[in-house]
């Protein structure tokens, strides 16, 4: 059997071992961290738009996003119920109202969505069987995956099987509960007729919305309803397949916003830290077992299994610190979603990621500190 050499020179100093590791695995949370936040950013950002059930969407050219909607008449919404092919069309009404805590009345602001209760238009869960409930004046669901800061409404509901508070300067009841999710837009989420909606915003033209839905026909096509719609309506509205209305959120948080970047660039600068651990741990190796290297030189050994060698540490390396990172990351993974409401998962995509990206980053770092092998001349030895 070959001797392990790789192995035994890095396991020769066990406690510069442990702290390699350990830097290693640092860089590797540092990048699980920066990746989870960035997309949970973009995933909560676009949950509502994937809960909505339409096949078609209507936007004002003004809207850049859901948190900053601006209204457009509903008349273009009746105009495309015309064409053929479409099935049902759905005004929804978006605005955000100050919501006091019932415990402790601390005020907050929550999202508003306002929709027609006959119609089945959220993939929510709680939604189908609470949905009649918001018939009833001044009656809300609310989102049971909203940020603590709300108010401990869910138990109070469970407990009481109601909650009373004020939002919007109005007297409301939490009559259901849903499960959507907060976002870095919206901590918190209340469902409500569109009647009660105006309600709660009584400066609201109820002829005017924030988004309009057209669901289609099972026997339709797609495309060629949303080419005539766009040819019909006139360009005082945007309209959108479900997936550019998705991509259209997705764009203004990537684009629009810093906290996209600043999250890459977090993970940027936790892969720049590890290939300088990594370097240093290398560099130091390679330096303090010259002597050895110009032995092996003397004894036949070429170039390239040297560099092997080295390789081999790097590798050894890249996953012994990567199997620590991820096992903390899931960890906190956890308790940042269970802290802050949004969907910090760890996807599978993402594990493999960062574990490319730690092979890169020691692979790399060897790369570099194999440069000091040029100065192992067996002739300095003997």
């Amino acid at each position: 059997m070959k001797t392990p050499l790789a192995w035994l020179q890095l396991s020769h100093e066990r406690i510069r071992l442990v702290i390699a590791l350990a830097g290693i695995a640092f860089a590797d949370i540092l990048m699980f961290m920066q990746f989870g936040f960035r997309d949970a950013l973009y995933e909560s950002a676009v949950t509502l738009h994937r809960k909505i059930e339409g096949d078609i969407f209507l936007l004002s050219p003004d809207s850049t996003s859901l948190i900053a909607m601006d209204q457009f008449s509903q008349r273009r919404l009746y105009q495309a119920r015309g064409i053929q092919g479409v099935a049902e069309i759905h005004p929804i009404y978006l605005d955000f109202a100050i919501w006091k805590n019932p415990i402790t009345a601390e005020p907050r602001g929550i999202m508003v969505i306002g929709i027609n209760p006959e119609s089945d238009i959220l993939d929510l869960n709680g939604f189908q069987e609470n949905k009649d409930k918001i018939k009833l004046e001044d009656t809300v669901l609310f989102d049971s995956a909203s940020r603590p800061e709300f108010g401990p409404i869910p138990e109070l509901f469970e407990k009481e099987g109601r909650v009373t508070t004020e939002a919007g300067g109005r007297q409301l009841t939490v009559g259901g509960l849903v499960e959507l999710g907060a976002s870095f837009g919206a901590d918190g989420n209340l469902i409500s007729s569109d009647l009660n909606f105006l309600r709660l915003f009584g400066n609201r033209d109820r002829g005017l919305i924030d988004v309009g839905v057209i669901q289609l026909k099972d026997t339709a096509n797609p495309e060629v309803v949303l080419a005539q719609i766009r040819q019909k309506l006139p360009a005082d509205v945007l309209v959108f397949s479900k997936e550019e209305f998705v991509d259209f959120e997705m764009s203004y948080w990537q684009d629009s916003t810093a906290i996209g970047f600043i999250f890459t660039l977090g993970a940027g600068m936790g892969f720049i830290v590890g290939m300088v651990i990594v370097y240093q741990i290398l560099y130091t190796d390679v330096a303090n077992h010259l002597p050895e290297y110009a032995t092996l030189k003397a004894m036949g050994y070429r170039n390239w299994y040297l560099l092997t060698v080295v390789f081999q540490e790097a590798l050894i390396l890249a996953l012994l610190g990567y199997i620590p990172g991820y096992g903390i990351s899931v960890i906190l993974y956890t308790m940042t979603k269970s802290a802050t409401s949004l969907p910090v998962i760890m996807s599978v995509s993402k594990a493999v990621t960062v574990l490319i990206l730690t092979i890169v980053m020691c692979v790399g770092s060897g790369a570099v500190a194999i440069r000091k092998l040029s100065e192992a001349d067996p002739a300095d030895i003997f």
